[in-house]
């Protein structure tokens, strides 16, 4: 038996004759001296040393090749025999490109058009002492009186307005001197002043010219409806008394009324003014409404994370109460998409696998990323492309076969 240490000698001898000490460092030479080497480690080895150590150029080849043996071999897929894919009813589908449409369904409700709604308040303070419209829901017309209301404030700047009158009159009898001309300048001024004094207390023109005829203050003065509607609120009470700038009505014209429906956030990135919507209302079964986006609102709720549309409708016979309950369907074009059948995709919450179909009963795993779903096909963003063909039923007896096998983890 060699001793150890002999070996080591021998070994360290050897390369310092090759490297240093060679006389004549060729090919021929240097194949001798790895010979030698190569005889000592082998000896070595054979009575229990350490292997030799592979030179720099035989470690790169070595790395090198179970790289390229790696991408040789292909990916693992799961084999279903054709008789067995008959047994389990497996149907495979093409990935194809499709006009896709997204059907949105949400609910909505009726409101007042709020462009055709109005307020009457007053500008003074006074007291009720006529009702007209003495119930809600009542229609009226622009124009149609709707109270009285009892103002002293009132009653003295129309006893201001008819003395300023009689001094017109009296100024008339100065003669047409310098003075007299100066005196009626000033009057006009000071009568036109008092008419518009009047107007801001919303006083008609009417009203006023009457005043001017018969020379006496309207002790009451009535309050009109701007708008053309119907009375939906009523706060005004006979022989109450009102502030200024107290609601007394609130009118609102119902020939035309607002759907508003919200959106969840997720959606209104597909939703553009001008789309059509189908509105389906409760109170008439089997009548179908069409209306356009009018309206998308810019902010989000921040208790329900949705947004409010807007349709307008036609509301001709008043059928269309406030405060009803539709159904509301909005379709989307989303133009041409690579798709594939939705039960094609498997969705284990972290990703999304399909089985593709390569031919003689092997179905490959493969990761895919989905975008819009709708109308049973999803759209693939990536990890498909077109024309290849995946499971598109039975897929789950698919993926259960190869997490058995381990080829999907």
């Amino acid at each position: 038996m060699i001793n150890k240490s002999v070996v080591r000698i021998v070994v360290c001898i050897s390369f310092v004759w090759t490297f240093l000490f060679s006389p004549m460092p060729g090919p021929a030479g240097s194949a001798i001296d790895g010979l030698v080497v190569q005889s000592v480690f082998a000896q070595h080895a054979g009575h229990g040393g350490a292997p030799p150590a592979q030179p720099e150029p035989a470690r790169k080849q070595a790395k090198e090749q179970p790289k390229e043996q790696q991408e040789a071999v292909e990916a693992p897929t799961v084999e279903i025999p054709l008789d067995k894919q008959q047994m389990m009813g497996l149907k495979t589908a093409p990935v194809a490109r499709k006009a896709l449409r997204k059907t949105i369904r949400t609910v909505g409700r009726i409101e007042v058009d709020e462009r055709r709604f109005a307020t009457v308040t007053t500008k003074f303070e006074g007291w009720i002492e006529k009702l007209y419209v003495d119930f809600t829901g009542k229609h009226v017309k622009k124009g149609e009186p709707l109270a009285e209301i009892y103002s002293p404030e009132l009653f003295a700047t129309q006893q201001e307005f008819i003395n300023t009158l009689r001094w017109k009159t009296q100024g008339g009898a100065i003669r047409d001197d310098e003075v007299g001309r100066m005196y009626a300048r000033d009057n006009e001024t000071i009568i036109e002043a008092a008419r518009q004094r009047l107007r801001f207390l919303d006083i008609s023109d009417e009203q006023i010219r009457e005043i001017e005829a018969t020379g006496k203050a309207l002790r009451t003065l009535k309050l009109n409806s701007p708008v053309d509607g119907t009375v939906i609120q009523k706060t005004a009470v006979l022989g109450t008394r009102v502030m200024p700038g107290e609601k007394l009505f609130d009118i609102a014209d119902l020939s035309t009324v607002w759907v508003v429906a919200e959106l969840y956030e997720s959606d209104l990135s597909l939703v553009r003014e001008g789309e059509t919507a189908k509105i389906r209302m409760g109170s008439s079964p089997g009548k179908v409404l069409s209306a356009r986006v009018e309206y998308v609102s810019p902010t989000l709720s921040e208790e329900t994370r949705t947004a409010q549309v807007r349709f307008s409708l036609p509301n001709p016979d008043g059928r269309l109460k406030p405060k009803m309950f539709t159904d509301l369907e909005l379709e989307v074009n989303m133009g041409t998409r690579l798709v594939v059948p939705e039960d094609s995709v498997i969705n284990t919450g972290e990703r999304q696998i399909v089985y593709v179909d390569k031919g003689e009963g092997n179905f490959e795993p493969r990761l895919v990323t989905v975008g819009i779903v709708s109308d049973g096909m999803a759209e693939v963003l990536s990890g498909l492309k077109l024309n290849e063909r995946v499971a598109a039923s039975a897929n789950f007896l698919i993926d259960s076969e190869a997490r058995l096998k381990g080829i999907v983890k």
